[in-house]
């Protein structure tokens, strides 16, 4: 794509539903498995969309894109990670929430389907978030076993970063720059 064909490039996004989460004013940095609950994690579709949700229950994990239509500022290029406290990164090496078209990424495991609200895993996103997409997570297309941590490979305390990673609770005696280990 041109410069110029960038600058009159008009994309447009409707959103296909709502999601529902407990978090009103604060999101933790990953989906905390500890606040399952009942029915706290929903996708509620437009009606319009309620048929489209046909043999998606036979699956156990979904995509679910979303607009982050809180997440703050304008991007900025280079960015540091919460965890590892101050190392920084470029954008699209993290997963900052502030990027330049503000679209969520989750993969999240399917609970149930109740008409048109999808019960999930938690998802860390504020409550009533724009849901753009759905799509089904497949086992052999979606796992790579060859990932890797990145630019984590190597630092001093990588275990304790991916257990920040996969939203694990966990206890230590030392403070992190830019972020508690509260989970609020």
């Amino acid at each position: 794509m041109s410069e110029k064909s960038e600058e009159t490039l008009n994309i447009q996004l409707k959103p296909i539903g709502t999601i529902r989460t407990p978090y009103k004013e604060r999101a933790p940095y990953q989906p905390i498995e500890r606040d399952i609950g009942e029915g706290k994690f929903r996708l509620i579709l437009l009606p319009q969309y309620e048929e489209g949700l046909v043999e998606l229950s036979k699956f156990t994990y979904i995509y679910v894109l979303s607009y982050l239509d809180r997440a703050g500022s304008a991007p900025k290029m280079t960015v540091s990670p919460p965890w590892p406290g101050g190392k920084e990164v470029g954008l699209f090496a993290s997963r900052s929430p502030n990027r330049p078209n503000f679209i969520g990424l989750s993969i999240v495991k399917l609970l149930g389907i109740e008409g048109r609200e999808i019960l999930t895993s938690p998802l860390d996103l504020f409550d009533d978030t724009p849901l753009l997409d759905i799509k089904p997570y497949f086992k052999e297309l979606d796992s790579k076993e060859d990932a890797n941590y990145g630019w984590l490979e190597g630092m001093e305390g990588k275990e304790h970063f991916i257990d920040h990673i996969r939203g694990v609770p966990h206890a230590h005696d030392h403070i992190h720059k830019g972020h508690d280990h509260e989970n609020k």
